[in-house]
């Protein structure tokens, strides 16, 4: 298994879990930029995500670690730890250790996932997750839409950034999709660390000629290299969102989720099943590029073609700026 050029620990907001898997009173173990944590949900809902670690005499909190009220009570000797990281109680002493903490991440939880903060310098969040329904400004809601639908993939040898670069790439519809849909930009804004790809749908018959289609396209919001929401319209009106955090210095968990539209007026059974079938197909593709990026080298400098070159370059320039090791 070969390192990637690239490092994989990038700032920004990450996927580590779904918020439906943490109840309340459940401690959740997970590995993610090469360090064990563990989520914790208190009794008054809050979530608190922080290494797994105790700082005593290191027991690993996932472990028959226990949840008291609002407070994560270490297996080993009882030692209670709060969502700030700090220890609150040593049973058998009567003040805590107020010198020691576990680093504990900021953490937010939308669109039934959650997001932590990861920097290498522990710097605090400067840019929102963004919200699959909020970001794009339409007054849209869950309400307007079936319920989520879910891809997870552990461990896959692929990069966080593989992903993103899809949202300029107008010419692998055709190969890896088989449709024949081009791609018109109409928007690459890459300015600020939240950055927007726009685009309208032609599609290309045999004979080379496109059709026009402008009641149909994209709106992707790229909320740093960890999330990507995306707004579609016209054929099936859907939202994506696509979310890849690193686990090691070679591998990446990858989850999909993806929302349809609802259909007033038709057939509620008949409607929510086509709408399940819509789903599954827009997994389906999701899970078609998945099998190129984890089996992808990471180029530098690419070959790229003329009409390539503007929206890769883009992006893997405003793509340097979550890069804070070497």
């Amino acid at each position: 298994m070969a390192k990637p050029p690239l490092s994989m620990k990038p700032t920004g907001w990450f996927q580590v879990a779904w918020s439906d898997e943490i109840a309340m009173g459940d401690v959740h173990t997970m590995r993610y930029f090469d360090q064990e944590m563990v989520a914790w949900r208190a009794e008054s809902g809050e979530l608190t995500v922080m290494d797994a670690y105790c700082e005593h005499l290191g027991a690993h909190l996932g472990f028959g670690g226990q949840v008291v009220g609002e407070v994560l009570q270490c297996p080993f000797h009882g030692w209670q730890w709060n969502g700030e990281g700090r220890n609150v109680r040593i049973p058998y002493q009567d003040r805590p250790n107020r010198g020691r903490r576990i680093r504990t991440y900021p953490v937010v939880e939308r669109n039934e996932s959650v997001y932590i903060w990861h920097d290498v310098k522990r710097r605090e969040p400067y840019f929102d997750a963004p919200d699959v329904f909020g970001a794009f400004g339409d007054g849209s809601s869950s309400d307007d839409y079936y319920p989520q639908q879910r891809l997870y993939r552990r461990a896959l040898e692929l990069h966080p950034q593989y992903v993103l670069e899809n949202g300029v790439d107008f010419a692998h519809f055709k190969f890896v999709h088989k449709t024949p849909i081009v791609p018109v930009f109409t928007r690459h804004d890459f300015a600020e660390p939240v950055s927007f790809v726009d685009f309208t749908i032609t599609f290309e018959g045999d004979d080379g000629q496109k059709i026009e289609d402008v009641n149909s396209g994209v709106e992707a919001i790229n909320g740093g290299l960890g999330i990507a929401v995306t707004k579609s319209w016209g054929m099936i009106d859907n939202r994506t969102i696509s979310a890849v955090t690193p686990v090691d210095e070679f591998t990446s968990d990858v989850r999909f989720m993806v929302y349809i539209g609802r259909s007033p007026g038709k057939d509620p059974a008949r409607a929510e099943l086509k709408a399940a079938e819509f789903g599954r197909e827009v997994i389906r593709q999701f899970e078609q590029d998945i099998e190129i990026w984890r089996h992808q080298r990471y180029s530098d400098l690419p070959a790229l073609a003329t009409d390539e070159y503007e929206g890769f370059t883009a992006i893997r320039n405003w793509a340097k700026q979550f890069y804070q090791e070497g």
